[in-house]
């Protein structure tokens, strides 16, 4: 039993970090002290304190601004925000989850040529990407100018500047970070799971809820939140498709800082922010574990 034990005991010992594993993780650390903890703390205490006539932030407790931010017209930007978050989200994964099952299940070559095509968007700036989207849904744009030579439209349709307008910049903008986490999954995907699925009798519709889901959920999970999260505080987006008329909760946290002038009650509205972001995981995370 001793010497049973003796080479498990080394093993769990090997696995200790050493200290030249903690100087490779040192510059991580310090990334994240420097431009998460510090920012983070620095918000919170902002949310705390008060403006005075001039904009300046006057270092008085109050939980003013917090009460604030439960006023019917923040929460009301506050639902929509979420809502155009939750309708992105799910677009994207009706539409990411195909592509990416599809491009894990090619062979190498053409698999990577693929991954290129997902990865091509990126090579161009956001803004311009933006700006050709405006091009297309202007009532002098492309899309309209389309349907009115073949006879389906007499006149221009109201795309840009509306709510259509913001969801398709959202998920044009958020559709790669959907594919590529799930692909991930996908790839590492034993077939031989499925094929043994079917071998037990489970249907097509069977196999992919009960084996292909709870199997690639982790890349469904990672994909989930890194469109969700950030589409919630988009604003370039509602400010440039929208036309402003779409505000959304990113757009009324700019505006306090850079506008009003009011950087408490925009801190308070970021830390909100981020423990929506916190929740959101958790129910995530806790939704895969149910699922594995």
């Amino acid at each position: 039993m001793q010497a049973l034990a003796a080479p498990e005991s080394e093993n769990l010992h090997a696995r200790r970090p050493r200290l030249w594993g903690w100087l490779l993780l040192a510059p991580l650390v310090g990334w994240l002290l420097i431009f998460v903890v510090v920012p983070m703390a620095i918000l919170l205490v902002y949310s705390f304190c008060q403006r005075d006539e001039l904009g300046r932030v006057v270092f008085s407790f109050t939980f003013q601004n917090y009460a604030r931010v439960f006023d019917p017209i923040y929460l009301r930007i506050l639902g929509r925000s979420v809502g155009y978050a939750a309708l992105t989200t799910l677009i994207c994964l009706a539409l990411g989850y195909p592509v990416a099952w599809y491009i894990a299940r090619q062979r190498e070559r053409i698999r990577d040529r693929l991954l290129l095509l997902v990865m091509i968007p990126f090579w161009t700036s956001f803004l311009i990407r933006t700006y050709a989207w405006i091009a297309i849904l202007k009532n002098e744009g492309l899309l309209n100018g389309m349907l009115q030579y073949a006879g389906i439209i007499a006149a221009p349709l109201p795309l840009l500047y509306t709510p259509l307008a913001v969801i398709i910049g959202l998920v044009y903008a958020y559709l790669p970070f959907m594919i590529l986490p799930i692909y991930g999954s996908a790839e590492k995907l034993d077939n031989a799971l499925v094929e043994a699925a079917h071998d037990l009798g489970a249907g097509p519709i069977r196999a992919f809820s009960e084996v292909i889901i709870p199997l690639t959920w982790p890349g469904i999970t990672a994909g989930m939140l890194l469109v969700f999260v950030p589409a919630i505080g988009m604003f370039a987006i509602t400010d440039l498709m929208g036309g402003a008329q779409v505000p959304m909760i990113g757009n009324v946290i700019q505006n306090q800082f850079f506008r009003a002038r009011n950087a408490p009650f925009g801190a308070a509205l970021g830390v909100v922010f981020t423990l929506m972001f916190v929740i959101t995981y958790a129910l995530v995370h806790r939704r895969g574990q149910r699922v594995r």
